[in-house]
């Protein structure tokens, strides 16, 4: 195996056809093929099926393809952190950020991004925070955002900022309200009809820790991964969430919901940045890893 096969079978699986990844490559179509033959001889495994729609990964082919991914892009790294000049970061760096949060940071990162780091290139990804914690592990994302995250060996976070989570509802026939609503004890939120992200969510996961821990038995009423959808059927009537009032205040639903803060015990949710505890990071992503908790401090009105 060399590294030209396992780019030429990563950009292959990631296409789902030889023909896209022929032009990508700028190879000629057979010779392409002859070199993930080449590799798929090498590892005795099939990798690569074809059909009338192009190719899908064997087994053996997802398994390669998840090493491929990590093992070229820390040779895109060892490049670039080789490269780099002393005083301007330069190369490519993959930011991962949860939907919570991304929307709001995303512009003012690419921004700032454009101004101080002009050699430099950014992608980011979005996911839950698993997801991303995932891809940090694997080297498909070099820095990233996570809610609540569990100890791993093979990251290294670091606090940015905590937010509360309150009983989202809505808000009934007047908007117009004189003081500020009644916190609900966690105790009470059985009695709600609630409307909760997918469980490896991470307010999700949370949310019925922190339930189980007190005895309290949730009422799901409606399972739904996007926030933003969650918060629509919130307004609409058909439950309520257990969120926090920044994802409210960018929702536009504000005037239709009441935010009630969850107390005895609060609940509350946790920022980190996390990077990889077993790859050097590169000057790009130090650069990175020293912008991306104020930005998210700025966009969540805390900074």
């Amino acid at each position: 195996m060399n590294l030209k096969q396992l780019e030429y079978f990563v950009r292959v699986a990631e296409l789902g056809s030889f023909s896209k990844a022929s032009r990508v490559l700028g190879i000629a179509q057979p010779a392409l093929s002859r070199q993930v033959r080449t590799l798929e001889t090498d590892l005795r495994e099939t990798l690569l099926l074809r059909d009338g729609r192009g190719v899908h990964m064997t087994e053996a082919g997802k398994r390669l393809f998840e090493h491929g991914v990590g093992i070229l892009q820390l040779v895109a790294r060892a490049r670039e952190d080789i490269d780099a000049s002393r005083d301007e970061p330069t190369g490519r760096v993959v930011v991962g950020l949860p939907p919570s949060i991304g929307r709001r940071l995303a512009l003012p990162l690419i921004e700032t991004f454009k101004r101080e780091l002009p050699r430099a290139r950014l992608a980011i990804v979005e996911g839950l925070s698993t997801h991303i914690a995932e891809w940090i592990a694997t080297g498909r994302v070099d820095v990233g955002l996570l809610h609540n995250p569990e100890p791993q060996p093979e990251l290294e976070t670091t606090p940015v900022l905590e937010e509360p989570l309150g009983l989202v509802s809505p808000a009934g026939g007047s908007t117009r309200r004189t003081k500020a609503p009644a916190p609900v004890p966690l105790r009470e939120l059985g009695a709600y009809p609630l409307v909760v992200p997918e469980r490896s969510h991470a307010i999700r996961r949370l949310l019925e820790t922190q339930a189980a821990r007190a005895g309290v038995k949730l009422d799901t009423a409606w399972e739904v991964s996007a926030v933003p959808a969650i918060i629509d059927l919130v307004a609409a009537g058909h439950g309520h969430a257990v969120l926090t009032a920044s994802a409210i205040a960018e929702s536009g639903h504000a005037g239709q919901l009441v935010f009630r803060p969850i107390v005895e015990p609060p609940l509350v949710t946790q920022l980190a940045l996390a990077v990889s505890a077993t790859r050097r990071p590169t000057p790009l992503v130090r650069h990175l890893m020293a912008r991306l908790p104020q930005l998210a401090k700025q966009v969540s009105g805390k900074g």
